[in-house]
């Protein structure tokens, strides 16, 4: 049995898909693919809204409301993907709150979410990707 690593597209429609899931487990891959996403997104919608100011047809007002609605639609897939990121690692999904820690908390979080899976089940679910070896 080994893990495989999920695809951009897949990590996108699984986070998508457990939209407020905060129960399971999920790989490195599909976390980080899923912040890339994001990452992207707020650079596109910002660049859009910026444009649309520059040309007259938004409002500075206009562009606060719509990012703020965007960074809304993906915080809880975001801050549920992150529960499941760490309880793969066999933490509780709370040891997000290690991030409110100046630096070091920050530096300890993302090691953790950098960190492989547990090579077996744990208290919060299977080995997320199992595939069998052939």
């Amino acid at each position: 049995m080994y893990q495989y690593q999920v695809s951009f597209q897949e990590a996108i429609k699984r986070a998508l898909d457990k939209y407020c899931c905060f129960t399971g487990r999920a790989s490195v891959s599909e976390y980080w693919w899923f912040f890339l996403f994001t990452f992207l997104v707020g650079i596109v919608v910002n660049v859009l809204c910026n444009i649309l100011v520059a040309c007259g047809l938004f409002s500075a007002t206009a562009t606060l409301v719509v990012s703020g609605l965007v960074n809304l639609a993906l915080f809880l897939p975001s801050f549920g993907l992150l529960f499941r990121r760490l309880h793969d690692t066999g933490k509780s999904g709370w040891y997000w709150l290690v991030g409110i820690i100046p630096l070091v908390g920050w530096i300890l979080l993302i090691i953790w979410l950098c960190k492989d899976s547990q090579p077996t089940d744990n208290q919060y679910g299977p080995v997320p990707n199992l595939m069998p070896q052939q």
